[in-house]
């Protein structure tokens, strides 16, 4: 059991916790929350025994082993298994006393050590290692890669598959999912919750504290709240006593006058519905989490767009990837064809590594197609949140001197003193607007990239995980402003919360295609499970067949006779494919073609037109939408026939 009483801590002059008493028991999932710079590393500090406590008394059993994340960044070129299977501090120790009964030639220590081995897991250990490798977005081919290279974030990524592979009575996590993905995210989900020490994780992901957590610390102002439950439950618990302590949420209850006149005034519009929706799942959370919100840093909206073309853009039979210096090109996707219309609310799903990130760069004109069209709607204006914010930032410049340049190079003549406003309510303020942006958090750069998104007035927002290093509380924020935001959303994130709370529909990048995906969240959490639990089962079978003796091999047939059945085998499967082969290819025919006709109309609709003739040609477009959509259903049934039959 880990007790604190009446500990005092200070960094600096600075008190972070003030004369604070917890307690967490053996075997407890505990999520420690508050805003950044709270104090919430100052305690981990405590824990792992980097910092003591300045008044009071804390105590942690000595025999507990402890687990954590290095920060540091790996510079090695140990081969990733070796560099993972290192973290097993217990196989480690014993395969030093190994070699020292070697040396020493004591038979006695020698068995004992073998024997120790043996019941620390020693024979499964690089099976282990590579599971947790391979769980965590890493390729088969890339199990016996040097660490250093790899790009920083994929070894922060070992780094924690390191963590995991130490065997802990404690663990100690300090926001885990930065540098994840979707699909690896929820492997660590799956992970940890079948993890049976003590786990104190931090974190601004409301989905993954709410699966991982049973008990939230809160840090504020100087004092820690234990609360039984997880995030949603600790946010409605602390709803309601900040209910109790205000009087009146004005600036909540301004907010959601504006969303509700929003919906009374365009709920019956056609063109308007899904806006509206949007803005009845943004009033409900709100009414919900007000008092919490009231209680953020900062809030703010975007801007309504100065018009909104529709539609926004078009992607014709495009070719998306990488061309290098000497003109060689690389394709990640092929053949996409798809439509951005005013309004939506995409969300982009996909493994690592599948072009998700490459999609997004190329709508945001930060890189060119390979081939195919993209087609601009007139006065397109797009709002690009890079997943790396240093991609649009300069380290040596400041907060003022971004504001400046970017309202130089879009031809606008804006005051110094206004500039200093706008990013005073990004809490920019004061000398703040003159730090040089390297030394700021990541949470800082975020929210400065944020600011010059919001002051240009974008009516497309591509947002490229887009809550990384965030607070929740800005989070909570981020999501109301883009469920008030008139223009169309495109998100790449592993926030769930965020994908949820604002995404109409998701698409799907995967094998070098981009489609529609028809499920929810939870049936992309079920696929990522099957995908990982493949890939183990995979990387299970190639380790087989490399230890397995050849003399293992079963008897083969005579040669004639095996020839003679493989080729009956292959003449019935003929049979049974053909006439499905010559439907696909019928359909793959007519997809085609709804296609072409599909991006004619979207072409034309572009166009200045009679009423008449963009009441047809709309009449026309849903139609081909329809059709497509029938044709593509019909196309997945039997694609998966045939790969049942000819396995």
């Amino acid at each position: 059991m880990i007790t604190l009483k009446n500990v005092t801590l200070r960094r600096g002059s600075k008190v972070l916790l003030d004369g604070v008493s917890a307690t967490i028991n053996p075997g407890e999932q505990v999520g420690l929350v508050g805003r950044n710079g709270a104090g919430k590393s100052t305690l981990f500090a405590l824990l792992n025994g980097t910092l003591h406590e300045d008044g009071g008394d804390f105590f942690m059993p000595p025999q507990w082993r402890m687990a954590q994340v290095a920060q540091h960044m790996p510079e090695t070129d140990e081969p990733a298994t070796d560099f993972v299977l290192d973290g097993d501090t217990r196989l480690s120790s014993l395969r030093d006393k190994l070699s020292k009964a070697e040396r020493t030639g004591d038979g006695m220590a020698i068995a004992q050590a073998h024997a120790d081995l043996q019941d620390a897991g020693a024979h499964d250990a690089p099976a282990r290692a590579q599971a947790l490798i391979l769980g965590l977005g890493f390729q088969v081919a890339e199990l016996d890669r040097p660490v250093n290279s790899f790009s920083g974030g994929w070894r922060m990524r070992l780094q924690l598959a390191r963590a995991l592979m130490c065997p802990s009575d404690l663990l100690l996590l300090d926001e885990p999912t930065n540098h994840l993905d979707l699909d690896a995210l929820v492997w660590l989900e799956a992970w940890l919750k079948r993890y049976e020490g003590t786990l104190i994780v931090i974190s601004h992901d409301r989905e993954f504290l709410d699966a991982v957590t049973g008990v939230t610390l809160h840090i504020d102002n100087g004092t820690l709240t234990r609360y039984g439950g997880n995030y949603s439950q600790f946010e409605e618990l602390r709803a309601q006593q900040l209910t109790l302590q205000q009087a009146s949420f004005e600036r909540q209850q301004a907010k959601i006058a504006h969303l509700q006149k929003f919906i009374d005034r365009f709920k019956a519009k056609a063109t308007k519905a899904r806006q509206a929706q949007s803005r009845v799942k943004a009033l409900e959370r709100m009414e919900k989490i007000a008092p919490v919100l009231a209680s953020a840093e900062f809030t703010f909206e975007f801007q309504e767009p100065a018009n909104l073309p529709n539609p926004m853009l078009a992607l014709t039979d495009a070719a998306f990837g990488y061309r290098s210096e000497d003109g060689a090109e690389s394709t990640i996707l092929t053949g996409v064809s798809k439509t951005v219309l005013a309004g939506q609310r995409i969300g982009i799903l996909g493994a690592n590594g599948q072009g998700k990130s490459t999609l997004v760069k190329t709508i945001a004109r930060t890189m060119a197609p390979l081939s195919g069209k993209v087609t601009e709607g007139k006065g397109l204006a797009i709002g690009y949140f890079a997943q790396q914010e240093l991609d649009v930032l300069h380290p040596d410049d400041h907060p003022l001197g971004h504001m400046v340049r970017l309202a130089r190079e879009l031809g606008v003549d804006a005051r110094e003193q206004d500039l200093r406003n706008f990013l005073g309510s990004f809490n920019f303020s004061g000398d703040m607007v003159l730090q040089a942006v390297g030394s700021m958090s990541g949470g800082e750069k975020a929210r400065l990239v944020l600011a010059m998104i919001v002051w240009q007035r974008p009516n497309l927002l591509l947002l490229d995980e887009p809550t990384n290093h965030l607070d929740l509380a800005t989070r909570e924020a981020l999501a109301m402003a883009l469920n008030e935001f008139e223009g169309t959303v495109m998100l790449v994130s592993h926030d769930r919360a965020l994908l949820r709370a604002v995404c109409d529909e998701f698409w799907l990048v995967g094998r070098g295609q981009v489609g529609p995906f028809d499920g929810d969240l939870d049936d992309y959490q079920r696929y990522l499970l099957e995908e990982s639990k493949r890939l183990r089962e995979q990387a299970r079978t190639v380790s087989s067949a490399v230890s397995a003796p050849a003399a293992a091999a079963p008897p083969q047939r005579d040669a004639r006779e095996q020839r003679r059945l493989d080729a009956q085998a292959r003449q019935l499967l003929a049979e049974k494919t053909r006439p499905l082969k010559r439907e696909l290819d019928k359909i793959d025919q007519r997809l085609a073609a709804l296609g072409q006709e599909k991006a004619a109309l979207e072409e034309r609709l572009m166009q200045a037109l009679p009423a008449a003739e963009i009441a047809d040609c709309g009449r026309r477009l849903k139609a081909c939408a329809d059709e497509i959509e029938v044709l593509e259903e019909k196309w997945l049934d039997m694609s998966t026939t045939l790969e049942e039959l000819s396995r």
